[in-house]
């Protein structure tokens, strides 16, 4: 739902505040999408290894906040490391399905305005 606001006699637009962007230009840039591959290998390999932690195997002899803590610490950087490093392939798979849901965009608006325009394209 957009509303505007009304914010001392000026009228502005709403701003859509569900936290997802429409700005899909970002994605035009293979770079871009290695990035956001990397990014989401670390966040994804980030779960996992929290997932795995969460089963307790040892003692909670030693156990305290400040372990829990630097253990999410050690955590996040080695996500971090194997998608840098030894990525597991699904950042790779993100980005190529990505691309080419990309190239297939790009291709169907470039029918569709050939067929605007009149011109027939293969």
């Amino acid at each position: 739902m957009s509303a505007s606001t009304n914010l001392g006699g000026v009228a502005t637009p709403a701003v859509p505040t569900s936290g997802i962007g429409l700005d899909t230009s970002r994605l035009s840039s293979r770079a871009n999408l290695e990035k956001a591959g990397k990014q989401f290998e670390a966040v994804f390999t980030g779960m996992m290894l929290k997932s795995m932690r969460q089963g307790h195997l040892a003692s909670e002899l030693f156990e305290s906040k400040g372990i829990d803590t630097f253990r999410e610490m050690q955590d996040q950087k080695l996500a971090q490391s194997m998608a840098d490093h030894a990525p597991l392939g699904i950042g790779k798979a993100m980005v190529d399905f990505l691309a080419k849901s990309q190239a297939d965009a790009e291709k169907t608006a470039a029918a569709e305005k050939a067929a605007a325009r009149g011109v027939t394209t293969p």
